[in-house]
């Protein structure tokens, strides 16, 4: 019996090493148009997808370096970084079963472009910082959410250039839906307000905003559309949509 186990642990080892030394190029695919690297380099164990399109999307320079130790719970985990242009993202990323992703210290810097996020107003205009303890999604819905989400220097450039401000959402994380909370940094607009994550997947977003004295008139302007202020000069919004 234990000649069989040390056997078995041989044979298990060198398949692991195998698998490591592997080039990666022989398992991911390249050089196809809508979801594929432009080259690969390294092995499995520790490689580089350059110039990954997703869906005919382009991702950038993707970098990995697997955790084999979590293979024996189950996991497939790796540490992940990704680089396009000014972006720059980089997380610990654990794949199990059910179609779980699980990833941890999340950091990324980018400007807000469309061609990174299709779905933002093509006007609108800033960078973006992320700094997350925890992301965890089940069939591609998000369910849990630690850290903040920061934007900064909004500028809308429809007709003159209007500023915005900057503002951060924190997730405290926990069980149920993730529910941030949404509050400025600093710029014409005071705004308190929520952001919650719904399992459509979806968010839906209420608050109460106010102009500072600075702000631009046409800002003042489009408030007024939101209703009557209080006696502080807040209104109330709310917005919801899904993904």
């Amino acid at each position: 019996m234990r000649r069989s186990l040390w056997i078995a642990l041989a044979a298990l080892v060198f398949v692991a090493i195998v698998i490591a030394r592997m080039p990666a190029a022989w398992i991911i695919p390249g050089g196809r148009p809508q979801s594929a690297c432009a080259s690969v380099d390294g092995s499995l164990w520790s490689g580089t997808c350059s110039g990954l399109t997703v869906h005919g999307a382009p991702v950038g320079d993707v970098s990995w370096e697997l955790r084999p130790l979590r293979l024996a719970a189950g996991r497939l985990a790796a540490h992940v970084t990704a680089v396009q242009g000014a972006a720059v993202a980089s997380a610990d990323v654990e794949l199990g079963l059910g179609r779980r992703v699980t990833a941890r210290h999340v950091v990324a810097d980018f400007p807000l472009d469309r061609k990174l996020i299709p779905a933002l107003p093509p006007t609108l205009q800033g960078r973006a910082h992320v700094d997350l303890a925890l992301v965890q999604l089940q069939h591609g819905v998000i369910t849990q959410l630690q850290g903040r989400i920061e934007a900064h220097d909004l500028v809308d450039r429809s007709g003159a250039r209007t500023p915005l401000g900057s503002y951060v959402v924190t997730f405290p994380g926990g069980s149920g839906d993730p529910v941030g909370q949404l509050r400025d940094l600093e710029g014409p607009l005071a705004l308190e307000g929520t952001l919650h994550l719904t399992r459509e997947p979806g968010f839906e977003v209420e608050g109460l905003i106010a102009a500072r004295p600075d702000a631009p008139p046409e800002l003042v302007n489009n408030l007024r559309l939101l209703g009557s202020a209080d006696a502080a000069g807040r209104r109330p919004f709310s917005l919801s949509g899904t993904f």
